[in-house]
């Protein structure tokens, strides 16, 4: 993982050239543990180690950009992994989770029903040289991580940061480490996902929670990790035009969203508007061979 490779990449072919947009390419640290994966975990592994732990314990879905992150940052700091998965244990792997366990991760399946109860399942896979993270590493130690996102490049000169949202983690780093004359807007990328604001919150000081932020529901493409063709036709053309990969469960979306908002007026004329990309381009491997054009 090397943080050096972050770069701000302006894209002009971009909204009509009406604003000036550009992309925190974070998706250059590494191609597992990339984007905001590295930032997000990067305290609870310090600490792991300082406490004399061996092992991250964690909790995702079968297509979580987290688990597999955690797989091959664990890995090499030394650190065994564990993983608890939502779901039954399927026939076939996702190509994130064989990822995960050619790393080292031992993986645990877990029920739907059962796995809302993270402590339960803590309580009973309680080791004392274990260290537990959140899912999506969620907690003020994983938004404090994020924070330090802003803080590789110089991100003063924007007025707007956009980000896609999922469990807020990021988001909530980023209004963490925003200036006063920032806006930040989260793109949900699930359905209906009202709650957010109120995790996101949680996260935040009293005074943190006052800064100016916005999260933007419906452009979800149907749920967490749904897409459609129209998603994938877009991917493609970014790729083309812009030289910008995407994944199709985060940063697609807020890269559509962005543009979709753009057009309906949603952003002043000439805002220096900033994305975050977020990596996660590994989830695209579940996809058949020249679906995409990268």
């Amino acid at each position: 993982m090397n943080i050096n490779n972050i770069y701000i990449q302006h894209i002009p072919a971009f909204c009509n050239n009406t604003m000036a947009i550009s992309i925190l390419r974070a998706d250059l640290i590494d191609p597992v543990v990339s984007g905001n994966k590295w930032f997000k975990l990067q305290f609870y592994v310090s600490d792991a180690i300082a406490a004399g732990k061996t092992t991250l314990a964690t909790f995702g879905g079968p297509y979580s950009n987290h688990i597999v992150a955690t797989s091959k940052y664990g890995a090499s700091m030394g650190l065994q992994t564990v993983g608890f998965i939502r779901g039954e244990k399927p026939t076939t792997l996702s190509p994130t989770l064989t990822d995960a366990m050619e790393n080292g991760m031992t993986l645990h399946f877990i029920s739907r029903a059962e796995f809302l109860d993270y402590d339960k399942i803590m309580k009973e896979n309680m080791h004392a040289d274990w260290a537990w993270i959140p899912e999506g590493g969620y907690e003020i130690k994983g938004a404090e991580g994020a924070s330090t996102l802003l803080k590789i490049k110089n991100t003063l000169s924007f007025d707007t940061i956009i980000c896609a949202v999922g469990t807020g983690t990021m988001m909530a780093g980023i209004i963490k480490a925003a200036a006063p004359h920032q806006k930040i807007i989260g793109i949900s990328v699930l359905k209906n996902n009202f709650s957010i604001d109120t995790e996101i919150n949680a996260l935040l000081t009293t005074e943190e929670s006052k800064k100016n932020f916005e999260i933007i529901h419906g452009y979800d493409f149907g749920g967490y990790a749904k897409h459609t063709p129209a998603l994938i036709k877009y991917m493609n053309e970014c790729y083309k035009n812009m030289e910008v990969p995407l994944d199709f469960v985060y940063t697609a979306k807020l890269m559509y969203a962005v543009g979709d908002l753009g057009t309906k007026g949603k952003f002043k004329p000439l805002s220096k508007i900033l994305l975050i990309h977020s990596g996660g381009l590994q989830g695209n491997r579940s996809f058949k061979k020249g679906t995409l054009n990268y």
